[in-house]
């Protein structure tokens, strides 16, 4: 059986957010860390220069995607993703969960992992919409029709880290199931078992397959699943430990029908995931690094770095850029719902001289205007999702380091009260 290594060591506490540092095969990372997703082995709009310049340490590429193009096979082929992509860096891959979830449920259901919009829940537990789904869940794994060109396949625990291990991950993560909120006992309760049964279809696979990888220095994360259930949570973490992996990610449909008003949603998915993140963490091993699964806003960072989270991924940062917001600190002008986000499109910036962030050190900041910015997004130039992107990882991966320098310092309630005031 392979040897389960430590690779994660804790430097500082303040309260329960831990400063610390996680060995790979590319690099130590620094944690409280963000990482930048590189879905399909890039982040959307930078080079490897930029994401560096930027301060990312690790990126996240997708199974899934990478899967059907350009494929594994042709990755190792031409190196791995690292030499692939040209990035020296760590890589952290998902396993495909999400994208099952994706194809399925979250049509079948008319939900979100994180809700954006309103959900019918008087139908709770029933079909929204019937509409002609893209993946189908068995026990032996994942059915799905491509995105690309409609041919047919199956994602099993075996294939997702056959795929994980092709492309040479540095954090490879065991294949799930993602629950919806809408599902009922009966199937959350299978849906469980069966998370298992890949968790060690995945670690079996992982383990007899490491040493012929492409990184054979690679290390597995286990997956908590689990709806809004404060006893089903604690005992998927407390599973999890029980496995031997050298990590844990935190997934799963964080928000409930009772948390999913119209009228509550400025509000509800947060509470939701903090309360989550209150059940799952004293169950983990300290001494496991603990990664969850697509947050990444402003105030998550904070609450959940006070809950004892290490790692954090999100498109939000990419997606925002290309969508005309930027992330700027409260005090420089944010939207009336996000003061942490600034909508470029608004004529109040016609001439406005000043950087989209003042006091940013970013590239954009420091030679572009928020008119120049403006001009070039209404105008639908390339450059604009360069410089735009360059800022929004910027500023959240600096975010990042003050939240770990507060750490450090004991510091860190101060730096909550400074920009969350």
């Amino acid at each position: 059986m392979r040897k389960i290594m430590v690779n994660f060591k804790i430097i500082a506490k303040d309260g329960k957010a831990r400063a610390g540092v996680l060995k790979t095969a590319h690099g130590e990372v620094k944690t409280p860390v963000f990482m930048p997703v590189g879905t399909q082995a890039s982040v959307k709009a930078l080079a490897p220069d930029d994401l560096k310049t930027a301060g990312a340490q690790i990126i996240l590429g997708n199974t899934y995607h990478l899967y059907l193009r350009p494929g594994s096979k042709l990755v190792k082929k031409m190196g791995g993703l690292h030499k692939f992509m040209n990035w020296d860096g760590p890589i952290l891959t998902d396993s495909g969960g999400f994208q099952a979830f994706s194809l399925g449920a979250m049509i079948a259901h008319d939900v979100r992992k994180v809700p954006g919009k309103k959900v019918y829940l008087e139908k709770e537990k029933k079909v929204v919409k019937r509409v002609k789904l893209l993946s189908k869940i068995t026990d032996e794994g994942v059915q799905f029709t491509s995105h690309l060109d409609g041919s047919k396949h199956l994602l099993t625990p075996e294939k997702s880290i056959e795929v994980q291990l092709d492309l040479g991950s540095d954090i490879v993560l065991v294949l799930d199931e993602l629950l919806s909120p809408m599902h009922g006992k009966r199937y959350v309760k299978k849906s469980l078992e069966r998370t298992h049964d890949w968790g060690l279809r995945s670690k079996k696979y992982f383990d007899n397959n490491l040493a012929k990888s492409t990184n054979p220095d690679a290390q597995l994360f286990g997956i908590v699943q689990g709806v809004y259930d404060q006893k089903i949570r604690e005992e998927e973490a407390k599973w999890v430990v029980d496995q031997g992996f050298e990590g844990v990610s935190i997934g799963g449909s964080f928000g409930t029908s009772k948390y999913w008003g119209a009228e509550e949603m400025d509000w509800a998915a947060p509470k939701a995931i903090y309360q989550t993140m209150d059940w799952v963490v004293p169950n983990l091993t300290e001494q496991l690094p603990k990664h969850i699964l697509g947050i990444g806003e402003v105030q998550d960072f904070f609450e959940c770095v006070e809950r004892g989270i290490d790692m954090f991924d999100c498109v939000a940062p990419t997606r925002r850029a290309r969508n005309g917001s930027f992330y700027i600190q409260p005090k420089n002008g944010g939207n009336v719902k996000n003061k942490f986000v600034l909508s470029i499109q608004r004529a109040e910036f016609i001439d406005d001289s000043r950087p989209i962030d003042p006091g940013c050190k970013c590239f954009s900041c420091q030679n572009f205007s928020r008119s120049y910015l403006r001009h070039l997004y209404l105008s639908g130039e390339i450059l604009y999702h360069r410089l735009a992107t360059i800022h929004n990882v910027f500023f959240i991966t600096n975010l990042m380091g003050q939240i770990r320098e507060a750490i450090l310092d004991k510091k860190l309630n101060k730096l909550k009260q400074k920009w969350l005031e």
